[in-house]
């Protein structure tokens, strides 16, 4: 286990012994006396006596003005990148100021050197993309699980370390750097073998998983997405790039007990991605796809309202997989799963196992039932790509002479291109469109829904006769059920497994599974749409 508290010696020594021998970034060099170290965090609020705090500078914030608070609080070592003549504060006598070059990459650093860096004692296996990320995790999580491997998991709905599970905070991407490290730390105590991470191209810019010895890096797919932070769909390939750049790192021997497989990369052979990742790892890497010179692929592929059944392709046999997961989406995250499972050296049946063993995930594609004469479903599809895919999927579920109503947002604060992109894939393959509220955030939703309605206009679509904009997102799932023959599908998008809705600066508790039942039940009873919280009603 690693220890509740330490010295800043012995944390230095840590690091600098992790790195020797390697173009990892080295520990700022100090020769003041030793002191002890009770915590390490970077939020004032946790700030105790003894806390090593760490004044993170992010794209949109800055900690150096809050050292004077941690020093209030007791901290016992800061740790920033101004010189310490610049914080325009007194750092007191005793408390000792660590100037380093990147306070995003010093906080990985020391958060896996607190935790005795636990990476190293697992085979390590991150998964990036911008859609399919969760579920691709869940399904190899699952997949190892069947194959009798001990996987944790670490993705942005959950942490599974053996028989627990734990979801994560509100509209969590990767966790902070000490919250992951503190995660495989306790899968190493719990004695697992394997993690599997679920990488965001934020956690990757922001070094979350930086100090991670990765075995194996798996990619989706990458599409526009996030270029409100990363400025650039350049910048955005460049994050997710530093997953695969990770694997050409050498640690020298690992301390794990469990054999460790060789460093490899999965990669979409079907995907813009794949050509300029494969140049990337140093060593082996693994395609898979729909086309048969990938090496794991499938063919036959048949799509039913509540399966998909296809014939998977794996180096060494053929086998036939009936999977409860419905959509081509989900087929080429099964096919991700399932390289990854392969390159770990999981026999092709108990992958086939695996796959069939998943259930259907919490808001993606989830069938929402209160004996309507009509599909409805709720999924995460938040991104043009992911919109464009799921109404696709809906196309294949749907019944002759059936109509595609989708229910989407598009959120504040972040990237702006998206919001018309997915209203014109709306208007053009879907039947009918209802515009609505997605964490608009402090910005104006009336601003973002008529940007939205720009997108629907440009393809043709008419307001009030194929197209609404409604603000509050119950009425919204209200009216596009109530347009529901039987036959048609209604596809919820945007919130999927989320418990919350930002207003504001305010999460007001949401869950569009439950606001999709209560406006069935409400339309069953010949009843107007309830009040849900939301300020918008």
């Amino acid at each position: 286990m690693a220890p509740t508290a330490t010295t800043l010696k012995q944390l230095l020594q840590k690091w600098r012994k992790a790195v020797a021998g390697t173009g990892y970034p080295q520990p700022p060099v100090y020769t003041g006396p030793d002191i002890r170290l009770e915590r390490l965090v970077e939020h004032t609020g946790e700030v105790e006596p003894g806390s090593a705090f760490v004044a993170r500078v992010r794209a949109t914030s800055d900690g150096h003005p809050y050292i004077g608070t941690a020093l209030a609080r007791g901290a016992g070592l800061i740790v920033g990148e101004r010189p310490v003549g610049a914080l325009g504060i007194k750092i007191p006598d005793g408390v000792p100021y660590l100037q380093v070059d990147d306070t995003a990459v010093a906080m990985a650093w020391l958060a896996a050197a607190w935790h005795d860096f636990p990476a190293r004692e697992l085979v390590m296996i991150g998964i990036t993309g911008t859609d399919g990320k969760t579920t691709t995790s869940n399904i190899l999580h699952q997949v190892l699980r069947t194959a009798g491997i001990r996987a944790g998991l670490l993705s942005t709905i959950r942490a599974v370390i053996g028989t627990t599970e734990e979801s994560l905070a509100l509209h969590v991407t990767t966790p902070e750097a000490p919250v992951v490290q503190q995660y495989l730390r306790r899968m190493v105590d719990a004695g697992l073998t394997h993690c599997v991470l679920e990488a965001t191209s934020h956690g990757l810019a922001q070094r979350r998983v930086g100090a991670i010895d990765f075995d194996m890096a798996v990619v989706t797919n990458i599409t526009h997405e996030h270029l409100d932070y990363h400025g650039s769909y350049e910048a955005y390939r460049a994050a997710k790039a530093r997953l695969f750049e990770n694997l050409n790192h050498r640690w020298g021997a690992p301390a794990r007990s469990t054999q460790a497989p060789a460093k490899t990369a999965v990669l979409n052979l079907d995907d813009d991605s794949y050509q300029w990742l494969a140049p990337i790892p140093s060593g082996r890497v693994l395609t898979y796809g729909l086309r048969p010179d990938a090496d794991v692929y499938a063919t036959n592929v048949t799509y039913a309202a509540a399966s998909t059944t296809y014939s998977l392709h794996l180096p060494e046999q053929t086998e036939s997989v009936e999977a409860t997961l419905v959509g081509d989406f989900n087929v080429y995250n099964m096919l991700a799963a399932a390289a990854a499972a392969h390159a770990l050296g999981i026999r092709a049946e108990l992958i086939k196992a695996g796959l069939e063993a998943v259930q259907a995930l919490s808001g993606r594609m989830e069938r929402i039932d209160a004996g309507q004469p009509f599909l409805t479903l709720v999924d995460f599809a938040h991104t043009p790509n992911a919109l464009e895919r799921a109404i696709a999927a809906a196309q294949r579920m749907v019944q002759a002479n059936g109509r595609i109503i989708t229910v989407f947002g598009s959120a504040g604060k972040r990237d702006v291109a998206k919001r018309h992109l997915m209203a014109e894939i709306s208007a053009r393959d879907a039947d009918l469109t209802v515009l609505t509220a997605e964490d608009p955030r402090t910005e104006s939703l009336a601003e973002i829904l008529e940007t939205m309605a720009e997108g629907c206009r440009a393809q043709g679509e008419v307001e009030g006769v194929t197209f609404w904009r409604i603000p509050d997102r119950g009425r919204a799932i209200y009216h596009a059920l109530s347009l529901a023959r039987p036959q048609d599908l209604v596809l919820i998008c945007g919130k999927g497994h989320e418990q919350s809705i930002c207003f504001g600066t305010t999460e007001y508790p949401w869950d569009d599974r439950e606001a999709a039942l209560t406006a069935l039940r409400a339309l069953a009873a010949g009843k107007t749409m309830p009040d849900l919280g939301l300020p918008t009603f």
